[in-house]
């Protein structure tokens, strides 16, 4: 369908941006003439607190500038990509992002520069410092990993190979790495990455355990040149935490979230301990499955079928206000004017980005881009992103520039507790089959988001501590420590194979280091939330709205503790196991098994 075919009423209205095309540009050409001046904020930077405040707040106003240019032609962009207009707009917007970005680079260098004293002084001196005090005091936190001017330029010229390792693996994997065929009894299919997911839910487990062995041989060919890659990528992680003075990578990679390593430990032995619950969810997809024995290609099929039911994307707006009324009747108000004010842009047309977003420039509201499908995935799709769109709303609407954007490490919380709160809503509300069909994907959502993520972050600290104390990291060895820990996080009750124990080496995550533990805890820290506010518990929601309002003005960890969230004891990660088991047990319940 082209989008001249689409109704307006289900477009997004980018006008609340730019009014035109004409007046970005105006825009566009009035920050690109600004450019030379930026040069003069260097002078006295930092020699006295006024003239800190003044630059702080130029740079801020530059880059809230840059902002809305590329914000607005990336989503122009985005609408149909084939577009010759907005694609060299978008190229234009980030061009000028980069070079404002590199004449405003000074800032942290400079202030890094200035005693801690010093500049506790001029935050106390100067009101209009307030804004920045916690950026300030993030950057001056930094300052003992901060090397000479000279080191720092050495170091900063290893950036583009250093940086080359994931790009080797992603040519690797995406392009290099050739999976075969897979008969099928629909015929025979070219496997990619996209059909082996697609074919480790087929029906046929004939067709399963084809797919997964040849999916996975080729990833075998290849075992030795991975684990090269691979190893290099944690020699990269290693040398930078010794070069920065940080006890090991993983102190170094938890050191921006100000996250202290003792959480990453701390979630990975508490999901040893409530490790029988995954026991007892292996066993009951098995028993459900009707087999003798499972395998690891029996764990992604449904248990439940698609009930078949097609929701319009008005039939689906409905459901969500309906979900999420536990939200109080502001938050609901909010969601009402993004579907009426043309906030979402619903349907796929040609050339339009897939998938789904929410984003937006500081100072308008936020926009969701959907491919809207009418099945019950879609419903979720837009509860998630209408979770990230109202945090946005609420952190622009009560913090300034400079403290509204707030860290991956908080980011999918508030999207993912409008998923809770809408399976809540399903499984209180929904028929037999469609409670099946909702259970099935929560307790998917454990396994994959919580278990699995868990598993891949214990891989992480294990193959990068076998670095540090200078252990080989062959494919071999690395194989071998994946295979037992797939062994302790499912179980002896699942049939295991050498197969699985290559599953580390198509993991492009893993070239992130330290990243995935993310998944763990802010599912976690969700469904905490989301089960106070669903159960009524006094305080729950409007602490948690308070959250919402913070935005970046604080760690992330500090932040959550607003919203009754204290990842100290591990008590979200407790709670979210005990939601697992009550999942399962009810799960168990309706399917009668």
């Amino acid at each position: 369908m082209k989008r001249s075919e689409i109704n307006d009423k289900y477009k997004w209205n980018l006008a609340d941006i730019y009014a035109s095309d004409q007046e970005w540009e105006k825009d566009f050409a009035k920050l690109q003439s600004e450019l030379p001046a930026i040069k003069e904020l260097k002078e006295g930077f930092a020699d006295s607190a006024q003239n800190l405040a003044r630059a702080l707040n130029r740079i801020d106003v530059l880059s809230l500038q840059c902002e809305r240019l590329y914000v607005y032609a990336k989503m122009r962009r985005d609408e149909d990509n084939a577009n010759s207009l907005y694609q060299a707009m978008t190229d234009r917007a980030m061009s000028l992002y980069v070079a404002v970005s590199g004449e405003t680079s000074f800032a942290a260098p400079a202030l890094l520069k200035q005693s801690e004293q010093t500049l506790q002084q001029y935050i106390a001196q100067e009101n209009a410092l307030a804004p920045y005090a916690f950026m300030i005091r993030d950057v001056m936190r930094q300052k003992q990993h901060v090397l000479s001017e000279n080191e720092e330029k050495l170091l900063s010229l290893s950036g583009d190979f250093a940086s080359g390792i994931r790009d080797i693996f992603t040519m690797l994997d995406n392009v290099d790495l050739k999976f075969g065929t897979v008969d099928t009894p629909e015929g025979p299919i070219q496997l990619t990455h996209a059909k082996f997911i697609e074919l480790m839910q087929h029906r046929n487990r004939d067709v399963r355990q084809n797919a997964f062995e040849t999916y996975y041989s080729a990833f075998k060919g290849m075992i030795n040149t991975i684990a090269a890659t691979y190893s290099t990528s944690v020699k990269k992680d290693v040398y930078y935490a010794r070069v920065r003075n940080y006890d090991s990578a993983l102190a170094k990679a938890l050191f921006s979230d100000n996250v202290p390593s003792s959480l990453y430990d701390g979630l990975i032995n508490c999901i040893h301990e409530h490790l029988d619950i995954m026991y007892d969810y292996i066993d009951t997809r098995r028993r459900i499955l009707g087999l003798n024995d499972i395998a690891m290609y029996d764990v992604y099929v449904p248990l439940v079928k698609d009930t078949g039911k097609k929701y319009s994307y008005e039939e689906a707006m409905d459901i969500v206000f309906e979900a999420l009324a536990p939200m109080g009747n502001d938050y609901i108000a909010l969601l009402k004017r993004a579907y009426k004010e043309n906030w979402i842009d619903v349907y796929e047309n040609e050339g339009k980005t897939s998938g789904a977003y929410s984003w937006g420039a500081y100072g308008t509201h936020p926009y969701v881009l959907l491919n809207h499908r009418s099945d019950l995935d879609s419903v979720y799709t837009i509860a998630h992103e209408l979770g990230h769109a109202l945090h946005s709303y609420y952190s622009d609407e009560n913090q300034p520039f400079s403290l509204a954007s707030y860290t991956i490490f908080v980011a999918e919380v508030a999207s993912t507790v409008n998923e809770v709160l809408l399976t809540q809503h399903l499984l209180k509300h929904g028929d037999d089959d469609l409670k099946k069909y909702v259970l099935n994907h929560y307790l998917d959502q454990f396994r994959t988001t919580v278990l699995r993520q868990t598993m891949f972050a214990e891989f992480e600290r294990l193959s990068h501590t076998m670095c540090e104390s200078g252990e080989p990291l062959t494919g071999e060895a690395l194989s071998g420590q994946y295979a037992k820990l797939n062994k302790l996080y499912y179980g002896d009750g699942i049939k295991t194979c050498g197969t699985i124990a290559l599953e580390w080496a198509r993991i492009p995550h893993f070239y992130n280091a330290f990243y995935v533990y993310k998944y763990a805890t802010g599912f976690s820290a969700a469904v905490m939330i989301a089960t106070g506010i669903f159960e009524g518990r006094p305080g729950v929601r409007e602490a948690y709205l308070d959250f919402l309002k913070s935005g970046g003005s604080d760690f992330p960890l500090e932040l959550l503790k607003k919203a009754g969230v204290d990842f100290e004891g591990g008590a979200p990660i407790k709670s979210a196991m005990d939601a697992f088991r009550k999942a399962l047990d009810e799960f168990k319940t309706v399917m009668d098994v």
